[in-house]
């Protein structure tokens, strides 16, 4: 048997030293927020940031977290990536946050996990991402293309999603969008699409003028076949492309367009009544009949004094990601990272999707996926849920580079991307 590649996996876990008395010489744990309250992507995560609020003052409501009060500490890291590395190192180094919850672009949450890393700090990322990646100091509550991205395309090549034969693959021109597109390219040629009937359009963050982009899309989907748009686009630049497919008359029975970036809430303000039809691809959807639900969205209601009733999938991530991170605090009896972050394994909750998930030893969560189609009132019904949660594949098998990758953060492991040995291995 060879042991090099399971020391190499060990060590990493063996260098960690314990900070554990850092967090236990506070009077409060300090709860970290990472999210931009400014620029283009404001509209998208200052309501992860309020939630983050919400939740710690509900906590607090119950006394807390082993005899202490929770502490938020808010930040602007205002869309640059460059502040988001500032920002998390300020709340790791000067703030001593126990717990950082935070980001939304996977260009910001690259950013930072280097300095995660550095100080061993923990991040809870709760946004839909390209996976591809694993780190020991991020814990992801949003979904891989295996439980959103894939699971979109399945259904627009089914019968009951329109039979799609041509691909329209639209996304902001950053890390997401990119790597999210090349895996279902494969994907797509896999299951026999010509690649002549796949065509990528990347827009800068914020894109504002979608006039001739709209007229090129319409223009693809006139040769015949069936066509779908795949929308990766980030922010504020939502609300814009939607105006343009409204205004150019870009109807759902024609050129459905599933986006996996969109909620209610970055389409307020389009006129939903002239874009009903379209479709996104979630883990959660306001309209979701549970009593979890029903206690969510009243929870979010009576924390804005009924001014904002609007959830959303990287809300009940977050939700999910703080709970989560509550109990495994508890059964440490810890606040300390590493302690915390063993605990995390295992731990499960009843999410107001409806559906019990896990936090796996990959870092990522077992949940669903759901298709929803937008309603003239501006929400999403659901139309198609998987009958289970989906386990995260968090290295594709679509990526020649990433097919014989695993991550598994336990022994013999301790590793996000190893390559899973085979029998010539050993």
């Amino acid at each position: 048997m060879k042991f090099a590649w399971i020391f190499r996996r060990l060590l990493p876990a063996l260098l960690v030293l314990d900070v554990s008395a850092a967090y236990c010489a506070e009077d409060t744990i300090k709860v970290g927020i990472l999210h931009s309250l400014s620029g283009t992507m404001a509209i998208s995560e200052s309501a992860l940031k309020d939630t983050v609020l919400m939740l710690v003052a509900e906590q607090n409501k119950k006394g807390g977290l082993l005899g202490k009060k929770l502490e938020p500490v808010v930040v602007d890291p205002a869309s640059e990536p460059n502040a988001f590395t500032d920002k998390a190192r300020e709340l790791l180094a000067r703030d001593k946050a126990a717990v950082v919850f935070g980001c939304w672009t996977s260009t910001s949450r690259k950013a930072v996990i280097p300095v995660f890393e550095e100080l061993n700090g923990l991040l809870f990322y709760p946004v839909q991402h390209e996976g591809e990646e694993s780190s020991r100091n991020v814990f992801y509550t949003g979904a891989t293309p295996s439980q959103q991205a894939i699971p979109a395309v399945r259904y627009l090549m089914s019968k009951e999603g329109g039979e799609i034969r041509r691909w329209v693959l639209l996304g902001t021109d950053s890390v997401y969008p990119r790597m999210t597109n090349r895996i279902l390219s494969a994907y797509l040629e896999a299951e026999g699409v010509n690649p002549d009937d796949i065509t990528t359009i990347y827009t800068p963050l914020g894109q504002s003028d979608w006039r001739e982009i709209i007229e090129r899309i319409k223009a693809f989907g006139s040769r015949g076949k069936k066509t779908a748009v795949i929308s990766t686009v980030s922010g504020d630049a939502n609300g814009y492309l939607y105006n343009e497919l409204a205004a150019q008359q870009v109807e759902a029975g024609k050129i459905p367009v599933m986006a996996l970036s969109l909620s209610e809430r970055e389409l307020q303000g389009a006129d939903a009544s002239r874009l009903a039809g379209h479709l996104a691809a979630r883990n959660y959807f306001q309209s979701v009949t549970s009593p979890e639900n029903d206690a969510f969205v009243k929870m979010w209601a009576d924390f804005n004094q009924q001014r904002d009733k609007t959830t959303s999938d990287p809300m009940e991530a977050t939700l999910i990601g703080f709970r989560m991170w509550a109990q495994a605090v508890i059964q440490a009896d810890t606040a300390d990272p590493n302690a915390v972050r063993q605990a995390m394994y295992g731990q499960r909750i009843k999410a107001p999707g409806g559906y019990e998930v896990v936090m796996n030893t990959n870092h990522h969560l077992s949940k669903p996926a759901m298709i929803g189609k937008l309603n003239s009132a501006g929400t999403f019904d659901v139309v198609w849920r998987s009958i289970n949660p989906i386990k995260a594949s968090v290295w594709s098998r679509y990526i020649p580079e990433s097919a014989r990758l695993t991550a598994d953060w336990t022994f013999p492991w301790v590793c996000g991307g190893c390559v899973e040995p085979t029998f010539k291995d050993w």
